[in-house]
């Protein structure tokens, strides 16, 4: 398998016998939540459309697709040892937040991924890339999962974009997965800000639309959730698909525990 360059929390690395086993064929794989792109990785489609609401990480994408080898070897230089600091880090991160989207705020969002705290994307109410230190002894600096990702990218086009506008696009002949921020465990648990705004439970319910829309126009659409009440209700459309999973997100580790993941097949 293909391993992603980003660390990502509710990556689908681990996932992807389960989730490849549930696309069926089709000419273009279309992904409104690419996220790290593990499932693109690890599949086999002619094209590909994929899509983030997030910006600096589609930049990020695009700027690997075009530079390669180029913009690579100018990463490098950011995983040296007088990088990997903490004054450094807050200093590069202050950077990050403040210059405009090009070639050095792609390779700051690589560096923040892997030196900030267990690969989190989190950002403030104001935009602000805001996660602290990880403090790591030697972040690993994945120059042959990048040039993997940038040889797969010659099929993928990279948009930054609302999943429902992505959905819209799908024809006959696509196939349409979803990765969304998942519905929470439990009614006290709360959703982290991917980007500028959080993905609420009217989000949710918009998408299970999208993917009952998209079935009556024969283009199958897998999503991925936690499963419970909430996403059985909303899902109830599509063929159901649960197993346990281990969960790696959590900061206190003795409660990464397991949990139920689903996938809802609408086709």
């Amino acid at each position: 398998m293909v391993r992603p360059f980003l660390k990502w929390a509710g990556g689908k690395y681990r996932l992807i016998d389960r989730i490849a086993a549930s696309l069926p064929p089709g000419k273009r794989l279309i992904e409104p939540f690419l996220g790290s792109g593990a499932v693109f990785l690890n599949t086999q489609y002619e094209r590909y459309l994929l899509a983030d609401i997030n910006p600096d990480l589609i930049h990020l994408y695009r700027t690997l697709q075009q530079e390669r080898s180029e913009f690579i070897e100018y990463c490098r230089e950011l995983f040296q040892p007088q990088w990997n600091r903490s004054e450094r880090y807050y200093e590069l991160r202050a950077e990050f937040n403040e210059i405009s989207p090009g070639i050095r705020k792609s390779a700051l969002f690589l560096y923040l991924n892997r030196h900030g705290y267990n690969g989190l994307c989190r950002y403030n109410l104001s935009g602000g890339f805001n996660v602290p230190f990880g403090k790591y002894k030697k972040p690993y600096f994945p120059a042959n999962e990048m040039l993997a990702f940038a040889d797969k990218a010659k099929r993928a086009t990279f948009i930054c974009a609302d999943f429902e506008s992505v959905m819209k696009r799908a024809r006959r002949d696509h196939v349409v997965y979803c990765d969304p921020p998942y519905v929470p465990i439990s009614p006290t648990a709360y959703f982290t800000s991917y980007a500028k705004h959080g993905f609420s439970l009217h989000d949710q319910e918009r998408l299970a639309f999208q993917a009952k829309r998209l079935a009556q126009r024969q283009v199958t659409v897998v999503i991925s959730n936690h499963e419970n009440e909430v996403t059985r209700a909303m899902y109830r459309d599509a063929k159901l698909v649960s197993f346990p999973v281990r969960r790696f997100i959590s900061c206190n580790g003795q409660q990464r525990g397991q949990a139920d993941e689903l996938l809802a097949i609408f086709s």
